[in-house]
């Protein structure tokens, strides 16, 4: 087992704050997700993830006009500079204060920061050869509160700044014999955007309370002149003539010269909304210079889309019934990002066609279990929000969500066939959804209400369990029928944790009570076998072979039993490797808080060897069973916006009060709602509220190449990545890449394979495999030693996935697997992960193949069919022509006749 897994990718969160905005090409929207960002490739249906974190959470993002280099600025002010194209971080640089708005200028050589009453405007690094980065070009301090908006001029040469103070300045980056500075107020409320015309100084401002005034400048870009640097001459002889002075304007020429503003037009954009918009504010705005369209967003979660400069309006919609946060335009202007914080929702719309590119969203609150399907496509999710939610796991985009459920979902599971989804909930009912028809075609309840914490299904996928945590019962359902069919009790605290045998019809379930039962469920005869534990059971889970099964317990220890003799076969004491960090209500050290952790979910790796564990911490812990070790730790986050991360708190936030970071900090009293005591999950939007960082569900992929968690943050998927390690097989002094190719052009074919396995570089195999002739394919499987087939076939599944000779490799595959099956068949419990593997791979050239085959089969039809209608016009046309001829003819022959 190979533990080289790396983060790549997170589903099930879209957005949580800052702005949204478009790459330059218009065909992706770029996204902050806490302290990571995501883009969603809108032309090609793929959602993924950057390799970048940030300390804290983001709430600025800038692209450059060449979409190269990225600015995310975090919320103490930290900017990050990223390469697109390397996917890496380039530079760090602390503004020590927040930071509200990040923007470049439209040629690319300069960015402008925010940071309280000033703006800051840095050279964009690779224009110009410079030691440090972020060099400053000019540094402009001109409002009188903190600074909100920026824009720049098309020319890149006048900035507007928008501000607190209810004021816009328009200010030029360099001096200029006509222009400095120029004021606008007219509003009465914070400015919340502002934006320039194309090759033109208008300017629109819009404030918090809806209000949009226009301004015209007296001047254009093109009038504008700029200072001019003279270089100081040292004249060393003295002249002999006298010069002229320098002629100095008149007062009134300079008068005229110079540049002014004036409003045109000033208008309410609440007006336009259908709803009551007394207590709705504008949060959002954005404009599309080309064609002269403004979005805004407001606090009901209504859009508006208005043209300019007549203020036409185009459409009045909503989205959803919470705030929206950011809007932003593509670069044709025909597609609109919208994002939601409160619902963590994401929608792109097309306003010609009124119809949706993408409309995504995840869970409200926490998620609270996951699940994989049996061939590794498919993710399952359910939520304290009682949805169940289907995730792809190829292309990160949630294609259906099942609302059915009342309450929170607190366990998920597939079907062994993997066409239904069954779903446990505090609501008292199982519910089971068809992945055909996307609809709920079976609810399980019971005759008593009760309150499901946990399920399982038998291998057969026929019987379903499920525990109860108030009535302290398990109850077994047939699937088809939907009957009770038996209650099992014996428990005599809430049950946390059952699971079927893989292989055999044996029930083992977990409880408070400090007891673990096992029952033979189909034989009617209740508990075979009651064990005792050393604390309370918090979960339990089957190892794949059925052979041994998993409790973790509330000591914070992983016991292991076999479920034949229910004998104990081996225990970790995992509890000081759950290291726990120090929350803001902690009254006592992390280090004494680690001695009360414990694992709540735990899973087997495909092959069994070894165990994922995971808990109320920021880890996640790999432990190996045999020799009941932990391998490795996986920290799934480092963002301090979170609860439960800093391992110490500082003594300068602790007052006679209490924690500093407890006491909330509104900006706006009027408007500030009371929190309700004690009403912490309820009350997270008007309330100072800190997540708290916890694992609440692990799942190995049935490929045995990923594995995921849900989060705090979403579903963390962490793929094999065989890049990050070298392990050879059975490696000699002499095999070396040079001369496996050398055994390769020497036509020794099955020598270069079998040493190109052994070294295990994936280019070399790469280029190895793809150079052995077709026809020597055959020979070379029958003749390769056992020791390699196993490893040559995982090779060829994985390159199967993302290589483009297709048939090649499924030569490859089926030859290999017509020489060797029935060799394999019998290490099937091993080869099991590689096979789906397989399966998941064919399963997806399968699909894109048949899109393809199916529009170039849509598209012969129409091709055929144009041709048979040119045929018809090309003989309708002939036809006509030897009428008129035919026509013309008698006519002749009358007027010779008449003659």
């Amino acid at each position: 087992m190979k533990f080289a897994f790396k983060f790549s990718n997170l589903i099930g969160t879209v957005y949580r704050k800052g702005n949204v905005l478009f790459t330059p090409d218009g065909n992706t929207v770029v996204t902050p997700v806490g302290n990571r960002l995501s883009l969603f490739d809108l032309r090609n249906n793929k959602a993924e993830t950057l390799p970048i974190e940030s300390r804290y959470n983001f709430t600025s993002v800038a692209i450059a006009p060449n979409g190269c280099i990225l600015i995310s600025v975090n919320e103490t002010g930290e900017a990050l500079l990223s390469s697109l194209i390397s996917r890496t971080v380039i530079h760090r640089q602390h503004f020590r204060k927040p930071v509200n708005a990040v923007k470049f200028s439209p040629s690319g050589k300069y960015f402008a920061v925010t940071k309280d009453n000033c703006v800051f405007v840095y050279r964009t690094p690779g224009h110009a050869r410079e030691f440090r980065p972020f060099a400053i070009e000019r540094v402009l301090t001109t409002a009188y509160d903190e600074t909100t908006c920026i824009d720049w001029s098309s020319d890149s040469r006048v900035l507007a700044v928008g501000s607190k103070d209810m004021t816009t300045k328009v200010i030029s980056l360099h001096r200029m014999t006509n222009f400095s500075l120029a004021t606008l107020g007219s509003h009465s409320d914070v400015i919340i955007k502002c934006f320039f015309e194309k090759d033109s100084l208008d300017l629109y401002t819009l404030s918090k309370n809806g209000q949009l005034c226009i301004w015209e400048c007296s001047h254009d870009l093109s009038d504008l002149v700029s200072v001019k640097k003279d270089r100081k001459v040292v004249n060393v002889e003295e002249p002999d003539e006298e010069e002229e002075p320098p002629k100095v304007p008149e007062a009134a020429d300079a008068v005229e010269s110079k540049v002014s503003f004036r409003r045109i037009g000033r208008h309410f954009m609440k007006d336009s909304l259908k709803t009551d918009s007394s207590n709705v504010s504008l949060l959002s705005a954005d404009y599309h210079q080309t064609s002269h369209l403004l979005v805004t967003g407001y606090s009901n979660g209504s859009f508006l889309l208005h043209e300019m400069p007549d203020f036409n309006l185009i459409n009045s919609l909503s989205i959803t019934d919470h705030d929206i946060l950011s809007v932003a335009f593509n670069c044709t202007g025909e597609w609109i990002a919208l994002a939601s914080g409160r619902k963590g929702q994401l929608v792109v719309w097309e306003w010609q066609s009124e119809s949706f590119v993408l409309k995504q969203q995840g869970h409200v609150n926490n998620m609270a279990c996951l699940t994989y399907s049996p061939d590794g496509l498919l993710i399952a999710t359910g939520g304290d929000d009682g949805r169940v939610k289907l995730w792809n796991v190829s292309n990160g985009f949630c294609f259906v969500t099942f609302t059915e459920h009342k309450t929170g979902v607190t366990a998920v599971k597939f079907t062994q066939s993997g066409k239904a989804v069954i779903s446990a909930s505090l609501d008292g009912t199982i519910r089971a959804f068809d992945l055909h028809r996307y609809r709920n075609f079976k609810t399980l309840t019971t005759p008593q209400p009760a309150q499901f914490s946990c399920l399982a299904m038998d291998p057969s996928g026929e019987v379903v369990c499920a525990g109860s945590q108030d009535t302290f019962d398990i109850f077994v359902w047939s699937l088809q029928t939907g009957r009770l069919l038996d209650v099992l009790a014996g428990h005599e605290g809430p049950v946390s944790g059952i699971t079927f045998s893989p292989m055999e019809s044996i029930l083992v379930s977990a409880s408070w009570d400090k007891t673990c039962r096992v029952w033979d469920v189909f034989s009617g005869k209740g508990s075979r076998e009651v064990i005792t534990l050393t604390a309370d059971g918090l979960t339990t889970v089957f190892r794949p072979d059925g052979r041994e099964f998993a409790i973790a317990t509330l000591d914070g220890s992983i016991l292991f039993f076999d479920p034949q003799t229910s004998v104990q076969t081996g225990s970790i004491e995992g509890r000081y490797d759950l290291t726990s960090g120090r929350r803001d209500t902690d009254l006592i050290t992390a280090k004494r808080l680690t001695r009360s952790q414990a694992f709540s979910t735990l899973c087997y790796t495909a092959d069994g060897e070894n165990i994922l564990a995971a808990g109320r911490s920021k880890f996640v812990c790999i432990y190996n069973v045999l020799k009941q070790i932990l391998l490795k730790k996986f920290e799934i986050t480092c963002n301090h916006s979170l609860d439960g991360v800093d391992d110490f708190i500082s003594r300068r936030k602790i007052t006679e009060f209490g924690n500093m970071a407890l006491v909330e900090e509104r900006a706006d009293e009027e408007e500030a709602a009371l929190a309700l005591p004690g009403a912490r999950k309820g009350d997270m939007s008007s309330r100072s509220f800190k997540p708290e960082v916890r694992v609440t569900s692990v799942a190995f992929s049935p490929t045995g190449r990923a594995w995921g968690a849900a989060t705090t943050e979403g579903i963390l998927i962490y793929s094999l990545d065989h890049s990050l390690v070298f392990d050879p097989f059975e490696l000699e002094q002499d095999i070396t890449p040079s001369s496996i190719r050398g055994a390769l052009e020497a036509k020794d074919y099955s020598k270069a394979v079998m040493t190109a396995l052994r070294l295990n570089e994936v280019a070399v195999t790469t280029e190895i495999v793809e150079k052995i002739p077709l026809g020597n394919i055959e020979l070379l499987c029958r003749t390769l030693p056992q020791v390699y087939v196993e490893r040559l076939l995982g090779f060829l599944c994985v390159q199967l996935e993302s290589r483009p000779h297709i048939q090649f490799y499924m030569t490859w595959i089926t030859t290999l697997l017509k020489q060797h099956g029935e060799v394999l068949k019998e290490r099937s419990p091993s080869v099991m992960a590689m096979l789906r593997t397989l399966v998941k791979n064919i399963t997806l050239r399968h699909k894109e193949l048949a899109k393809i085959c199916d529009h170039n089969t849509y598209l012969m039809q129409y091709i055929l069919a144009q041709k048979v209608v040119k045929e018809k016009e090309e003989e309708n046309k002939k036809n006509s022509d030897m009428s008129d001829s035919e026509a013309s003819d008698v006519d002749s022959e009358d007027m010779l006749m008449a003659v």
